[in-house]
């Protein structure tokens, strides 16, 4: 899997990026959790800072291009973004959640 960022616009108010990308791949569409691995990567920040919004594969082609936000921290993420949003990206609600799941591990 080949990620390219296509545009990245700062936005100083909500302490984030909004990043559009092209991903580039042989198999199947990747996951929603695989390409916010694969960007956060990329993008050299953890993998709770970026939250994908958008993946989009035209049918019978091997390109997705996609739309995700990119946080300066989990916390602002968290305050941020909605909670639908946060379970589909797999990062914790609040604090206390996060701590939870460590446990458990």
């Amino acid at each position: 899997m080949e990620i390219e960022v296509i545009s990245e616009d700062e936005n100083p108010m909500l302490h984030r990026s909004d990043v559009r990308f092209e991903i580039v791949h042989e198999e199947a569409s990747p996951s929603r959790l695989s390409v916010r691995d694969s960007l956060a990567a990329k993008l050299n920040k953890d993998s709770d800072e970026v939250v994908v919004h958008e993946l989009a594969t035209k049918f019978g082609m091997r390109k997705t291009v996609g739309y995700a936000k990119v946080y300066d921290s989990p916390d602002f993420a968290r305050d941020v973004e909605q909670d639908y949003m946060l379970d589909r990206n797999k990062i914790a609600a609040d604090a206390e959640e996060a701590e939870a799941e460590a446990e458990e591990a």
